[in-house]
């Protein structure tokens, strides 16, 4: 199993989804509203003719777990749907997932997904 975590701007949100959507991903997702700056280290704005620095930039934190087949897909589809070509499009991190277990059920694995 694979664990995808995503930082990517809001308003790829939807489209992220959408495609997790069409590709028949029916696995958790967990979403969270965070901020942060990468080696940009923000961003400077005009507010009232007066320049402010934006140091932390509003982002969406997505952590999902998924069968090592279908790790690809779904990072691919984050990829195409989270680009605009831009600095501060985002990060995508993967990483090996020993083990899960459904409290529920108890199931293991991949059964657990």
């Amino acid at each position: 199993m694979k664990k995808i975590e995503a930082i990517i701007r809001p308003s790829a949100l939807e489209p992220v989804k959408d495609a997790l959507d069409e590709l028949g991903f029916s696995g958790g997702i967990t979403v969270w509203e965070v901020k942060g700056h990468g080696k940009q280290r923000g961003i400077t704005e005009q507010w009232r003719g007066r320049e402010y620095r934006v140091e932390y930039l509003s982002k969406v934190f997505l952590t999902l777990v998924v069968a090592d087949d279908k790790a690809d897909a779904v990072v691919d589809a984050v990829l195409d749907n989270a680009s605009s070509g831009e600095i501060g499009d985002g990060k995508v991190f993967i990483s090996n997932v020993e083990d899960a277990v459904r409290v529920r059920t108890r199931e293991r694995g991949d059964e657990a997904l």
